[in-house]
């Protein structure tokens, strides 16, 4: 993503870097959506996008001397800072919680972060608060609420997703973005890479922007006209962690508003099918947060508030096999086979309803 360093706020040669950005943009058509793009984020180095937001905020906490990074995280962004932490050689403390995906927390422990766990999710930013103010930690992510963002350095490298979408599409911007949004950081960063790019001349329009949710508080602020995302509770967690959060950002809300986008509440089922779809029609395996645009595209097609003929691109920002959980859960379990051919084809047609 440094190759876009004249809009970032470091050089290239002073930069934290694992090899982050310029990731596929694909056209899905066999999902049935129109005229759908992927933007595969899970092809940076931890497999997610957090790895622009570590880049953008590790290369500055080294150019300040940090001495600790923080990072409170269900998993893709504790990942993402244990890793870019370790490039710079600046020890890592991440905050998770509980419920967190095993082998998230793996690959966070897997990079050298001392991973912490809490029981109750609230003392991730307690405590990280606390290392911030008495010790001068350097934070990557949200440490108090309501959230305004993360590290304004590395909400920067959001940027870049969407200058690599408007050279891939030759400066003819999509008409519209989705993404799944938690406290709405690249969603923040892409409609800021987009003004920029239109400030300049270089595209003469910026996407209308849609929030994939799960909570539904970017939806009831819409809809409601509120000033700031009301906290809008669930009778159970969301499968989809990485974007679990209760109450949406002031930021997210804006850029719904300037754009003149939507935000869609997704639920588990829906998560769960687009899982499966996607891995099984396009060959790309989701994490289960990843699978929500798809479903808000879906629905916003079905309304006709997104036309039959307009484009989008959906923003894919973690693979699968961080939480390979819905799949476990949506698909059975292989046939064990013994004996020979007409035992195997039995047990295919059985199970898969294949004939040969």
């Amino acid at each position: 993503m440094w190759r876009w360093e004249e809009f970032l706020h470091a050089r290239a040669q002073d930069a934290v870097t694992l090899g982050e950005g310029n990731t596929p943009l694909l056209p899905a058509p066999s999902l049935g959506l129109g005229d759908v793009w992927i933007k595969d984020e899970s092809r940076n180095p931890t497999w997610s996008f957090k790895d622009r937001l570590a880049s953008g905020a590790l290369t500055m906490a080294r150019h300040f001397g940090a001495k600790v990074i923080a990072s409170s995280s269900s998993g893709n962004a504790g990942a993402a800072a244990a890793a870019y932490a370790a490039k710079a050689g600046i020890p890592c403390v991440v905050f998770t919680f509980m419920g967190s995906a095993g082998p998230l927390v793996l690959q966070m422990r897997a990079y050298g972060a001392m991973v912490v766990k809490v029981a109750d999710k609230a003392d991730r930013w307690r405590l990280q608060s606390l290392g911030v103010r008495e010790f001068g930690w350097y934070p990557t992510s949200p440490f108090f609420g309501p959230v305004v963002g993360s590290n304004p350095y590395g909400m920067e490298g959001y940027k870049t997703i969407a200058f690599e979408i408007a050279e891939a599409f030759d400066w003819e911007p999509p008409d519209w973005c989705v993404l799944p949004v938690c406290y709405g950081d690249a969603l923040y960063g892409m409609w800021k890479g987009f003004e920029e790019l239109k400030a300049l001349g270089w595209i003469d329009r910026v996407p209308r922007f849609v929030a994939a949710e799960v909570s539904g508080s970017l939806a009831a602020a819409m809809e409601g006209g509120d000033a700031m995302p009301p906290e809008s509770p669930r009778n159970a967690p969301s499968i989809a962690t990485s974007i679990g959060a209760l109450q949406g950002t002031v930021q997210g809300l804006d850029v719904l508003r300037r754009s003149k986008g939507a935000a869609v509440t997704i639920g588990d089922d829906e998560l769960r099918r687009w899982v499966v779809t996607l891995a099984a029609k396009e060959g790309i395996w989701p994490e289960a947060s990843s699978a929500a645009p798809f479903a808000a595209i879906e629905r916003l097609r079905a309304q006709g508030t997104i036309k039959p003929d307009e484009r989008c691109v959906a923003l894919m920002t973690a693979a699968g096999l961080k939480d390979p959980g819905p799949i476990e859960q949506a698909l059975p379990e292989p046939p064990l086979v013994g004996g020979g051919l007409p035992e195997l084809m039995a047990a295919l047609k059985n199970s898969y309803g294949f004939h040969g």
